[in-house]
């Protein structure tokens, strides 16, 4: 996986120089556990079961880094992980989200940045978190640092722009200005020159770029972001995907190559002419699409899995009726979604794989980046300091628009502002994981 070789010549505190960047970050370490989560996690009924798991911490506005509202700030975070690591080689899950024009196609997760203030975003943003990271105390530390740059940002430049029916003036206005590219790749730049750091850039989910005409055209975007304001792509570790999302993992029941009565399952309504059926794959196609468009060849993969379990009463036990590949792919697929395009505290999601290290080939681990729990988007309007707009894909009673086939969003109801709280949504993770707890 990770790109970068070489050993950091900076002695720090200790004494003693940081490790030399190793291949998979994950490879023989622990991964930080956030005491903000999981006390949340431990307060609800049943969540001591997973309340030891590691989250990823996000950084998703200028207040976060020095913590907001009573959580703790980066600095805190790096220390209490460095009491936690004991010397060992030890994770810390950082997720950068704070773009200019942030999350162009859902307004849930708008940010604070309006579409031109890049000069912001560096300077008050990136800078800072760069400057942290750099201190010899966590730089030259057992530390290993893993930033998710900028969910659901540069795929938005592909498939919700132009003249495409999914298509909006925010996504068209990123694109022309090119703060996507300048953000994603500063940020690349400035964290990525930091010895322990790795990144990993936000590849969306199958469901979402899994098709021809977004394929890779997005690696092509990404490629171009990973060499703007002087980045490389050796400042890549890799990707990850379904970050927040609730793409199943792996299905068993059907694949896309299966057909029925001579129909192949890419005409099926779910699948749409996708390629791709489930993460795992998608996670696996894509990394490669990347090397072949120029990243290094040792590049990773994460994938979230958080909330991609489907598990409960309602998870299929085999295949569908082969009356027509609706029949047999609907009977069969785990994921419950009532359209693959909605992502908003979806209805009958489960806690997916527990985190794990290099789990399948071509994948870093599967990681908790979303912490379970945490609101994708408030269910109705609710006036707030943070940014962040009504989205109707939050709205359990919205029918839909072109991004979701104009199907109903399949959210549940009264769900808080995104990022905060959402015991119901914690309740129905834990009763619906698959695995089981």
């Amino acid at each position: 996986m990770g790109a970068l070789t070489g050993v950091a010549s900076a002695q720090g505190d200790s004494g003693r120089a940081a490790a030399a960047k190793v291949d998979n970050p994950y490879s023989g370490a622990k991964v930080y556990v956030n005491p903000d989560w999981s006390a949340k996690a431990a307060a609800e009924p049943g969540g001591s079961k997973i309340s030891n798991q590691p989250t990823g911490i996000w950084l998703d506005r200028i207040a976060a880094i020095n913590g907001v509202n009573g959580a703790m700030g980066l600095r805190a975070h790096l220390d209490e992980a460095l009491k936690q690591s004991g010397g060992s080689p030890t994770v810390v899950q950082l997720v950068v989200y704070d773009l200019p024009g942030r999350d162009c196609s859902a307004l849930a997760s708008n940010g604070e940045l309006g579409p031109t203030e890049i000069d912001k975003y560096k300077t008050q943003f990136i800078d800072p978190i760069a400057a942290i990271l750099s201190e010899s105390k966590y730089a030259n530390s057992s530390l290993r640092i893993v930033n998710t740059i900028e969910v659901d940002s540069l795929p938005n430049l592909v498939t919700n722009t132009g003249g495409k029916a999914t298509a909006t003036p925010e996504c068209d206005t990123m694109k022309a200005n090119g703060n996507y590219v300048k953000g994603v790749g500063y940020a690349l730049n400035k964290l990525g020159a930091i010895g322990n750091v790795y990144n990993y850039i936000d590849a969306g989910h199958h469901g979402w770029i899994g098709w021809d005409d977004n394929f890779n055209p997005t690696a092509q975007v990404i490629k171009q972001a990973a060499t703007a304001e002087g980045s490389t792509v050796d400042k890549v570790a890799g990707i990850i995907t379904n970050t927040a999302n609730f793409s199943a993992l792996k299905e068993n029941n059907f694949t896309i190559n299966d057909s029925v009565n001579g129909t192949t399952v890419r005409q099926s309504k779910w699948v749409d002419w996708n390629r791709y059926v489930d993460e795992l794959s998608y996670a696996q196609a894509f990394r490669q699409e990347l090397v072949n468009v120029g990243f290094p060849s040792n590049i990773g993969a994460l994938i979230d899995t958080s909330r991609n379990g489907w598990g409960g009463s309602a998870r299929p036990t085999g295949p569908g009726a082969k009356t027509s590949v609706d029949t047999y792919v609907d009977g069969g697929r785990y994921d419950r979604r009532i359209h693959i395009g909605n992502w908003c505290n979806q209805s009958g999601a489960g806690l997916g794989e527990r985190p794990k290290a290099a789990p399948a080939s071509g994948i870093d681990a599967y990681v908790w980046m979303k912490p379970p729990g945490e609101s994708d988007g408030a269910s109705s309007e609710i006036p707030n300091d943070e940014g962040k707009g009504f989205d109707r894909m939050c709205d359990p009673t919205y029918t839909g628009n072109a991004r979701n086939g104009y199907n109903m969003s399949g959210a549940l109801a009264n769900a808080p502002l995104s990022g905060h709280w959402f015991s119901a949504q914690f309740q129905e993770l834990l009763k619906n994981a698959y695995p089981a707890l």
